[in-house]
Order: C-alpha cells, then structure tokens, then sequence
C-alpha cells in the first residue's frame, strides 16, 4: 500500500484535482489537516474510511497512524492543505516514512495563492509591472527563517509577494514593506479562500493592519502585496501574442 500526500486545495470541495478525488474515493484511512479544511472535502472519502483529524498531533503521532495503517494493508491518503509543495511538513513525514520503508507519492493540488489571486481577478505577473512571485513565510511562533531570506530583502525586487502565515504580524509586516513598497503599494488579504466563510480584504500597506484587526483575523489567511494588484494597472503587453510577433516559424 501507498501513502497519498494530496493537495487539498485551498478548501473548496470542488477544487481538488479528479486525481485528488478517486484517492480519497478508494481510501481506507485519511489524516486531514481539520484547521484549514472545509468539512464538506471530506465528502469525497467514501462510507466507512477511517477519518482523523490531524489538528492536535504532533509529527511523531501522525506518522505512528500512516506507518500503522501501511502495515494494515491499508489505503492511506494524507490530506494537506493547498498543495504539498508549500508549508505541508511533506518533507519531515516523507523522510520518516522512508525511514520506515512505506511508499507514498505526491499528487499535487492547487496553491491558496493562486487562489486568492483568482478571486480577486488578478494576475500577480503583469507586463511591465512585476514579472516575479515570491512566495514566503514570516517568523512569530515559528520555525526560524533560513539565513539571508530576510523579507525586506525580497520586497526590494518590488517582486509581487505573497506571505504565508503571517496574518497576526500583518501590521508589522506592513511598516517593514511600506520601506520598500511605499504606503499606497496594493495589499490584498484573503482568509479561507474559497470555504464558506471566506473574506476578503483590499487595502494598502497603510490601512492593511487596521482592516485585518477589525476582522478579527487570526489564521487560515494569504496576503498579497505587490503594485500588480492595483484594480487599475496599467502594464504591458505580452510579447507571447503580440501581433509583432512572427509566428511563421512555428510548427
């Protein structure tokens, strides 16, 4: 048997991948991630899986019930918020379990960034304007940050940014990257993108702090900052269809 790591979504039932779905229609067991994920994704399990809730485990608990399960004969799927490739501890599991000798793959899922940035219609890589995504995290109670990624360091790209569990630190972060970015820079602020209960918030690095604290908002939240995510940015134009272009060459 196979340890599924599968990529949630940013929560939405509908938004995991077709392969998302038939794993978690054919698993026996599924370990889910119960803090980011809309209940109705458990749907997809069908009658009778063994469900658990992962939210109140540590590392070593959670990998006990994958091995647990393998020696079972069971079909395991491990659900991880968004997708594997970001903050999703797939690493630290993956290593134990090949420690253990249990297979597992990856199928991938769709990122809580991309999300939010559809919600608001916005392409976070406009012509002209910015060209690069960086994708990062922030430090509070957390592990530390690897030397040399610091976030002012990034924000003088004037790359578009998109910050990850950084939600309680949102007006600090705010200050630091109004350094850079200057006080009227676009924020976009999305918590539980595409659950029921999702919100959204559009501001600046000015008012951006005030906005998140008289929401309330405490977890489950990405923030986008960057000039692309002005309603009204005006960029270039992509040279990829471009009637300039010649296009004689292709096949």
């Amino acid at each position: 048997m196979t340890v599924h790591f599968v990529g949630a979504g940013p929560g939405a039932a509908d938004l995991l991948t077709l392969r998302a779905v038939r794993l978690l229609e054919t698993a026996d067991v599924c370990l889910y991630a119960g803090t980011y994920l809309d209940a109705e994704v458990l749907g997809h399990c069908r009658e009778g899986a063994r469900l658990i809730d992962t939210q109140h485990l540590d590392l070593d608990e959670i990998t006990e019930h994958l091995v647990s399960a393998h020696g079972e004969g069971l079909e395991v799927v491990r659900l991880c918020s968004g997708d594997p490739s970001l903050y999703s501890a797939v690493h630290e599991q993956a290593r134990r379990l090949d420690a253990a000798q249990v297979p597992w793959d990856v199928p991938p899922g769709v990122p809580a960034y991309a999300a939010a940035a559809a919600i608001v219609g916005a392409e976070l890589t406009v012509p002209e304007v910015a060209q690069s995504v960086v994708l990062t995290r922030t430090q509070a109670r957390s592990t530390a940050m690897p030397e040399g990624e610091r976030l002012a360091a990034f924000a003088a790209t004037g790359a578009t940014l998109a910050l990850h569990l950084g939600i309680t630190r949102t007006r600090e972060l705010a200050a630091e990257l109004a350094e850079h970015y200057g006080q009227d820079c676009p924020v976009v602020v999305v918590s539980k993108a595409t659950q029921p209960d999702q919100l959204v918030l559009r501001g600046t690095l000015g008012d951006i702090g005030d906005q998140v604290e008289q929401a309330g908002l405490r977890q489950a939240a990405v923030i986008l900052v960057g000039p692309a995510l002005a309603p009204d940015v005006r960029g270039g134009e992509s040279f990829l269809y471009a009637a300039s272009r010649d296009r004689r060459a292709r096949g």
